[in-house]
């Protein structure tokens, strides 16, 4: 089995599909890429069993065809230091020898059997779902959410990003219990109704893909697994196995007193004040009063404190409430517009955040933020 392959093209793939690796393999042969040729395609997988990442290169000038496993470590760090220039894998295919042939020298390196590379997933047919959506969709609807999931061993389902399809829209959802994020999208659908719940790893390494991705995204699922096919590139993932929460029902639907404010002065504003607030809790306090907000903070321990003040637009009562600056600034941070909505019901009930200008007519953002108790 022989290859030609650009070396710059083929770093670019690997770096790409080896976030699907395991720092801590389960099985040795994980620590590789399986690589296969068949009729001048190229096609290269990593896995870590629960997730698995391929992708294709059509090559121009090819011998044979084959199976090998190459150590992944090794083969990123050659590529590394090579500059542009065609490069020639020679496999033998009874010793797995492989020779990496460039311009002025050759490396060797010793391969492992394909056939120790576990095998693929496979959907249940008859209890298999699609839909297709728009690459620039699906990477949005993860860049919304994903810093959103939580890391919670005793409640898997948290820790991953919702998706809830629709004959009219595609919703996704994450939360941690302290802040939860609901984008839907009205330009995106489903044939018929139906979720699944997709962990954090797959969600990072979609991320990862998808600003290489101009087209549709497919994707297919069952009860388990979900395999999502870009050009180029597909994921099979292992879907989390449970109920998520009713999140509509923590959503507040009464949140009279309405605050509009620049997110970037109120995201820096934050920031500042925030490092007067305690290390143990992060408290900052926002005091509304007609058209200005005060944002403070202290830290009784070390008698320091801060506070700031900034013009806004205030609807509603005069009232006081605490948040986790982390959080508020996590959020702030996501949001896009020049201009946030916060809106409260009491200092005790979720404050919900908007962006006050839309992206587009077919989105639909909403950001909520647990308060934290004010010591009077």
């Amino acid at each position: 089995m022989k290859f030609i392959v650009s070396s710059t093209e083929l770093l670019s793939h690997l770096q790409r599909i080896s976030k699907a690796i395991s720092g801590k393999a389960t099985i040795p042969i994980l620590d590789n890429f399986l690589f296969e040729l068949s009729d001048s395609i190229l096609t290269i997988t990593a896995s870590d069993l629960e997730s698995t990442l391929i992708t294709k290169m059509t090559l121009e000038n090819t011998t044979g065809e084959g199976r090998v496993a190459l150590e992944a470590k090794r083969l990123l760090d050659i590529l590394r230091e090579f500059p542009e220039q065609p490069l020639t894998f020679q496999i033998d295919e009874e010793s797995l020898t492989t020779d990496i042939i460039s311009e002025n020298g050759k490396f060797s390196v010793v391969g492992a059997p394909a056939d120790e590379f576990p095998h693929l997933p496979e959907l249940n047919k008859k209890e298999v779902i699609s839909f297709s959506l728009d690459a620039g969709i699906l990477e949005k609807g993860i860049i919304k959410t994903l810093f959103a999931t939580a890391n919670d061993e005793l409640r898997p389902v948290m820790n991953g990003i919702f998706f809830s399809l629709t004959t009219t829209d595609i919703t996704f959802v994450a939360s941690d219990s302290h802040k939860l994020v609901r984008y839907r999208r009205t330009d995106a659908k489903s044939e018929k109704d139906a979720s699944f719940i997709l962990p954090k790893k797959p969600a990072s390494l979609l991320k990862n893909i998808l600003p290489a991705v101009d087209d549709t995204v497919t994707v297919d699922f069952d009860n388990k697994n979900a395999v999502f096919t870009l050009p180029g590139y597909k994921l099979i993932c292992r879907l989390t196995e449970g109920n998520f929460p009713n999140y509509e029902s923590v959503i507040p639907k009464e949140n009279p007193n309405k605050l509009i404010i620049n997110r970037s002065d109120f995201y820096n504003t934050v920031k500042r004040v925030s490092v007067f607030s305690s290390q143990s809790s992060n408290l900052v306090k926002l005091h509304l009063d007609g058209t200005q907000i005060t944002i403070s903070a202290q830290d009784i321990d070390f008698s320091i404190s801060a506070y700031e003040r900034l013009n806004c637009q205030y609807d509603g009562d005069k009232m006081e409430i605490g948040f986790k600056s982390v959080f508020l600034n996590e959020i702030l941070s996501n949001i896009s517009s020049d201009d946030v909505i916060l809106e409260m019901s009491e200092p005790s009930r979720a404050g919900i955040l908007f962006p006050f200008e839309k992206e587009s007519d077919d989105e639909d953002e909403l950001m909520l933020l647990m308060p934290m108790m004010i010591n009077s």
